[in-house]
């Protein structure tokens, strides 16, 4: 197998090959912890987790970094509000975070550092760039010169004509030399010292401007030079632009070798999802609305390639859910299937050619809904075979294994969300009581109920089963 991925800094689809044989370094920006994730995030947060299961898929071993930012501009503004400390109002919300991604079944980074607990590595870096020139200090605060490095906005591809260098100015309540330049520490403010938002410097108490975070704790982490860096394309300019111009002007070495960004999910409107415009939509708002996690998961890594626009819509869950559906059921099929007499030659041809075909999909820079394309054509010959007796023992082992190695990238077959399937079967048991005890206004409340979560029973001679259904 060659994995091959799309740099966003070359602007070309490049055999990936990592700077240790046979192991990943690998930064992804994780969320701003100042509100719950929107499923926007949650999209760029499940194509890290599938680039993490392909690489593992091709036997590499990971280190992968996800940062959480639990100090900004709006985690001020939102704890002032709130008249509480940072590290107080965040609290709910990182726990929230880490909820949903056991919901989606995100496989866990190594290491998730916080912002604030990494501020020696900060004010050292912020210091090195002092020295070089590349930063100055204006009434209190610390600026990067962007004039210093003229490699800037090769990521995003940006014209340097485009940025307007010209005479002091002041721009967001700070003094710069350029316009163009961005804050590596900010002077302390009013109100800081009380939200706990201060910390001592050489250059003054303050704290850090948001772009340094994710270079100090990636060097921590992963050193000064890493493979991979990944994140929405809303974060290229200026962010992964400010990042690269402070890590390579203060390590003197290449920052990352491959940079990686999803697209954008956009709302039903058609608009990007945006927490800062004030309408998103969470991942609690659709398990609420009746929807299956595993069913939004499904959604937003196989519905269309990372590097697509998707809109996010009631019809595209509901669809989503039924195509979980149908793997679960042709997943339990197979398994419960004995092998027939007679092996289907064809068949297990074939097979082995979409087995082939998928592995090769995900290769193709994590093309999953190619992949998944060609396995449901599989699905559906396989099912008339089964029909008709026709699948013997290599078959059936093909079958086996397409299912494993297509569920290692979807994780949606191996049943329900966490804890579902305890509280579904305990509200079963409380239902058969009730009907039991001929108190059948309670059995068909208790029914009602999991029917407006999406879950379906159904009465059979072997007792009571239940399943996941899309509903409107």
């Amino acid at each position: 197998m060659t994995l091959r991925l799309h740099n966003t800094l070359t602007g070309t689809k490049d055999v990936f090959e990592p700077l240790e044989p046979g192991h990943v370094g690998m930064y992804t920006c994780g969320p701003t912890v100042w509100n719950f994730a929107h499923v926007g995030n949650l999209r760029a947060f499940l194509f890290y987790d599938l680039l993490r299961r392909q690489l593992s898929a091709n036997g590499y071993r990971i280190t992968h970094v996800m940062n959480l930012t639990d100090i900004d501009d709006r985690i001020l503004d939102q704890a002032m509000h709130a008249g509480t400390t940072i590290s107080e109002y965040v609290k709910p919300f990182v726990t929230a975070f880490f909820e949903d991604m056991r919901a989606l079944r995100a496989q866990p980074a190594e290491h998730y550092p916080k912002a604030t607990e990494h501020i020696p590595e900060m004010l050292a870096m912020i210091s090195t760039l002092l020295e070089r020139g590349n930063a100055y200090v204006a009434d209190g605060d610390v600026y990067y010169r962007i004039a210093s490095f003229p490699r800037y906005g090769a990521l995003s591809h940006l014209d340097r004509a485009g940025l307007k260098a010209g005479a002091r100015v002041s721009t967001d309540k700070y003094e710069k030399e350029d316009v163009s330049d961005f804050a590596l520490w900010k002077k302390a403010q009013l109100g800081d010292e009380e939200l706990g938002a201060a910390w001592d410097a050489p250059f003054g108490r303050g704290r850090p401007g948001w772009h340094i975070e994710c270079s100090a704790m990636s060097k921590h982490y992963l050193g000064d030079t890493f493979d991979i860096h990944c994140g929405g394309v809303d974060l290229m300019f200026p962010h992964h632009e400010n990042e690269i111009a402070q890590s390579e002007a203060a390590n003197g070495k290449p920052f990352v070798r491959v940079w990686l960004h999803s697209e954008h999910l956009a709302e039903p409107s058609g608009e990007k999802m945006s927490k800062s415009a004030g309408g998103f939509i969470t991942l609690r708002d659709l398990i609420a609305a009746g929807h299956d996690p595993l069913a939004v998961r499904f959604f937003l890594i196989a519905n269309a390639h990372y590097r697509s626009r998707i809109r996010l819509s009631t019809e595209a869950l509901h669809a989503a859910a039924e195509q979980v559906r149908r793997l679960r059921e042709f997943a339990d099929r197979v398994r419960r299937s004995q092998p027939a007499a007679n092996e289907d030659d064809a068949l297990v041809s074939h097979i082995v050619e979409i087995r082939a075909a998928y592995s090769e999909a995900l290769d193709d820079d994590l093309n999953l809904p190619q992949g998944i394309g060609l396995v449901f054509e599989l699905v559906r010959e396989a099912n008339a075979a089964l029909d008709n007796n026709r699948v013997g023992t290599e078959g059936r082992r093909g079958l086996l294994n397409l299912i494993d190695e297509v569920d290692a990238h979807l994780d949606v077959m191996g049943g329900e969300e966490p804890g579902l399937a305890d509280e579904v079967e305990r509200l079963i048991a409380e239902r058969e009581a009730a009907r039991q005890a001929k108190d059948f206004a309670r059995a068909d409340l208790i029914r009602e109920g999991l029917k407006q979560r999406g879950i379906a029973l159904e009465d059979s001679r072997d007792g009571v089963r239940w399943r996941r259904v899309s509903h409107g």
